[in-house]
C-alpha cells in the first residue's frame, strides 16, 4: 500500500465540497480546524440511532465525495488524531477495493505467522478477495455505529497481518511492509487515545 498518508495525485474539491465551503477552498489557516470538525461530524453522524442507510453512506464517503477531497482535509493531519486515523482507514479501504486479490494474497501469507492479529481483524477464513473487501466495509461500519476503538484495532490487526505476509512473500516489498506496520501502530495508538477521551 505504501505510505497511506500521502496522496499520489493533485488534490481538488468536488462540487459538493465546494458548495459546502461557499464555492471556495477553505483558507489554509482554517484547514486543520475544518479537518477535525469534519472528522468529528462524520463519526457522530453514524451514532445516536442512525439508519443503516446513513451508516452505508458514511462507509462510501470516498465514493461520494472523492478521496482527493478527504485528502485535502485529512491527509496532512497528525497520524494519531481523529482525522488522521480516519484518513488511514479510508486509504486502507481504498487499497483493498482497488486491489482485493493482492490484499487477500498478502493477508493469507501473513495469517499463519500473525494468528492473534488474524483473530482480531476478523477476516473470514480462507481470506479471498470478497472477504477482505467485506472486512473493510465492516471496519468502517464499526467506526460509525460501533466502538471506534475496536474498529481501529481491527484495522491495525489487518495491517499487521498484511505486513507480515508482504514481507514473507518472494516478491514482497519490505519497505512497503514496514510502512504498513507504521500504519498499524498509528491506528493502535489512536484507539488508545479514543478510549482515554483524548483523540481529537
Amino acid at each position: 500500500m505504501g505510505d497511506p498518508g500521502r496522496p499520489r495525485r493533485p488534490l481538488h474539491f468536488g462540487p459538493d465540497a465546494m458548495e459546502a465551503h461557499g464555492g471556495t477552498l477553505p483558507d489554509p489557516a482554517e484547514t486543520p480546524a475544518a479537518a477535525h470538525a469534519a472528522a468529528q461530524t462524520v463519526v457522530e453522524a453514524g451514532r445516536g440511532g442512525a439508519s443503516p442507510e446513513t451508516t452505508a453512506r458514511l462507509v462510501r464517503l470516498v465514493e461520494d465525495i472523492g478521496i482527493d477531497t478527504l485528502a485535502q482535509l485529512w491527509a496532512d493531519r497528525p497520524a494519531r488524531s481523529l482525522p488522521g486515523a480516519l484518513w488511514r482507514v479510508y486509504v486502507l479501504r481504498a487499497w483493498i477495493q482497488r486491489a482485493p486479490e493482492v490484499a487477500a494474497r498478502e493477508y493469507a501469507a501473513g495469517m499463519a505467522v500473525a494468528q492473534v492479529n488474524h483473530a482480531i481483524a476478523g477476516v473470514v477464513d480462507p481470506p479471498g478477495a470478497d472477504e477482505v473487501r467485506d472486512l473493510s466495509d465492516r471496519i468502517l461500519g464499526g467506526i460509525f455505529d460501533g466502538d471506534l476503538a475496536v474498529a481501529l484495532e481491527r484495522a491495525a490487526a489487518f495491517c499487521r497481518v498484511v505486513a507480515t505476509g508482504r514481507a514473507s512473500l518472494d516478491d514482497g516489498d519490505v519497505t512497503a511492509a514496514a510502512a504498513m506496520v507504521g500504519t498499524a501502530e498509528d491506528l493502535e495508538a489512536s484507539a488508545r487515545l479514543w478510549r482515554a477521551g483524548s483523540l481529537d
